[in-house]
């Protein structure tokens, strides 16, 4: 005989007058316990026992078993997510204990009580049940249970669905999942056990309803898992745009999906159209696409060398290149782009793409020509960067000197000691092995807004380490001398984080730059070889650059309106500066 929504409400008030007896009960004969936090803790194994035995098969009332879960969880002395896992081997272990009825059985009405005990521990605790099922199923002794569960399962997916037992969409969802819940269990729960296809279809419409109700509360998610388990048929092509638009990708390409190849040809298009590659290329691979979308694999390769040049990356880009030619001259091609006439040069050799450049037109074969002819191996700024690149000219820097012998870095410290603020960075060779430590650092530089100074640390550090670590702590230990950004020191006086003085993502040094000084800083050089000796003379301007352009920042700002905040509101960059003077004994460490 079906049962009436009516009969479960008064099932469920039932069973919370159970839990709050339960609840007064064990409280009053049981103290506080000490949770230990411990897998084999006493009290975690009172979950075991309390959840039934398989000598005596004597079990514990599940509202009571619920009450001593949260009980144990509150009393633990651990953190709270290595708590929660050792509470989840405990529940696993009790539902291994066979409780009676059966484990699926017991975790369903373990679930009519979990909402009482409140919205902070709701969810976690059904998260706990339910994935602690996940292992039951192949158990041959509770496969009846499973069979007897899915029924009672099913109501209370119906419960869950007319709000009459507060859980939240994705236990639903778990539950529909757990429980293997087909449209006939939810033709059973809805109209009994002798079912027609009449009953089907009206299940499948009351289910139709839900949906729509989901939808008008953009529950997106919840709806496509419902549309496709329960195969309901609806929505259209606006559907899948609606789910793109809210970022639902998982949920458009599931719902794609189960609506057949040409709504999954409509969401690669539609990827393509926002430049959604990566996704695209994976769709067009998993379904076999390949011979209608002929273009979407090279289209994502070229993506990806473009985002890893952008980044610097471009030993990584070549090795993904993989010795495709096509690839090897769209890289050739970016490195052009940025101006990085080093690269251009050395894969043309490499690959003898000198041709392809030859092609590419008067005014990209004279930059070629140019750096290929000039005597130093620097290309000027206006040629090699574009108007959306900071030219150090434009800072009007009067030198950048090289210091490679401690004599010269005496002198360079000097001159560093009177100044009152300068802008400090550093470079190391990149390392692309997976799991790795990084590189030491190569090279700092440290600026005025006059000079900069490119120290080489690999060389100083070779004639006289001991120097060499007295000489920047002089500098970096000062309270005397503003230092902006840091990235080098472990130890340090008077340092001030420049991005500090911004609200939200400033996007690094280079979006900094834009903001404050209308021109990006060109990244091409970041993970080029800083071990390399001698470096280019555009590896000595981009690392000049990234120390210099702090300094102009700061001037910039410093008593301006602070970005992100109510307009007219100074930056209060003194609150800013920061301080870790470690031993003065320990070596100062890069």
């Amino acid at each position: 005989m079906a049962t009436t929504h009516a009969q479960r409400r008064r099932c469920l008030l039932f069973m919370a007058l159970v839990f709050a007896v339960a609840v007064a009960a064990v409280a009053a004969a049981r103290p506080p316990p000490s949770f230990s936090g411990t897998a084999d803790g006493d009290d975690g194994n009172v979950l075991v026992a309390a959840a039934g035995s398989r000598g005596n098969r004597v079990g514990i009332m599940h509202a009571t078993f619920m009450y001593l879960l949260k009980d144990c969880y509150l009393y633990g002395t651990d953190k709270a997510t290595p708590k929660f896992k050792i509470l989840q081997l405990q529940v696993k272990r009790a539902l291994h204990n066979d409780p009676q009825p059966g484990p699926f059985t017991y975790v369903v009405q373990c679930m009519y009580i979990v909402p009482l005990l409140g919205k902070t521990h709701a969810e976690g605790f059904s998260h706990m049940l339910i994935s602690s099922l996940r292992h039951l199923k192949s158990v041959k002794s509770v496969q009846k249970d499973f069979l007897d569960a899915k029924h009672l399962a099913a109501q209370l997916i119906l419960d869950i669905v007319a709000s009459i037992v507060p859980h939240e969409e994705r236990i639903l969802i778990k539950l529909l999942e757990a429980y293997d819940i087909e449209l006939r269990d939810m033709a059973d729960a809805l109209y009994g056990s002798e079912l027609g296809d009449e009953d089907l279809v009206k299940a499948k419409e009351h289910l139709k309803q839900y949906v729509q109700c989901l939808m008008e509360s953009e529950s997106y998610v919840t709806a496509v898992n419902l549309i496709t388990r329960f195969s309901i048929q609806c929505y259209d092509e606006s559907f899948l745009t609606k789910l793109i638009e809210n970022n639902h990708l998982e949920a458009a390409e599931k719902w794609a999906v189960f609506m057949g190849n040409e709504m999954i040809c409509l969401i690669i298009q539609k990827y393509l159209d926002i430049k959604m590659l990566k996704r695209a290329n994976e769709l067009v691979k998993q379904h076999d696409l390949t011979e209608k979308f002929p273009d979407v694999n090279y289209l994502y390769k070229e993506s990806v060398l473009k985002k890893l040049a952008e980044k610097g990356c471009w030993d990584i880009a070549e090795v993904r290149a993989k010795k495709e030619t096509k690839l090897m001259e769209y890289l050739v091609y970016l490195a052009m782009e940025a101006g990085y006439m080093e690269k251009v040069e050395e894969l043309c050799q490499r690959y003898s793409l000198e041709g392809y450049v030859n092609s590419l037109g008067k005014h990209k074969h004279q930059r070629y020509l140019s750096y290929i002819n000039s005597c130093s191996p620097a290309v000027p700024e206006e040629i090699c960067c574009g108007s959306d690149y900071l030219d150090l000219k434009e800072l009007i820097l009067e030198d950048i000197i090289w210091v490679d012998e401690i004599d010269g870095l005496l002198n360079a410290i000097s001159y560093i000691e009177a100044c009152k603020i300068i802008g400090v960075d550093c470079e190391w060779k990149p390392n692309f092995e997976k799991g790795s430590k990084p590189n030491k650092v190569s090279i700092i530089q440290i600026a005025s807004d006059k000079k900069a100074f490119i120290f080489d640390l690999i060389k100083l550090y070779e004639d006289d380490p001991k120097v060499l670590d007295s000489c920047f702590r002089r500098i970096m230990c000062s309270s005397n001398i503003l230092k902006l950004e840091l990235k080098c020191f472990q130890s340090y006086e008077m340092l001030l984080d420049i991005q500090k003085l911004f609200k939200g993502a400033t996007g690094g040094l280079s979006g900094l730059s834009k903001k404050i000084l209308g021109a990006g800083l060109n990244k091409t050089r970041r993970n080029s070889n800083w071990e390399q000796r001698p470096l280019t003379q555009n590896q000595k301007e981009y690392a000049a650059l990234d120390a210099v352009v702090l300094v102009h920042i700061f001037h910039h700002v410093k008593g301006q309106p602070q970005f992100g905040v109510t307009e007219g509101c100074k930056v209060e960059w003194k609150s800013h500066i920061v301080s870790r003077v470690k031993n003065s004994r320990s070596t100062l460490r890069f």
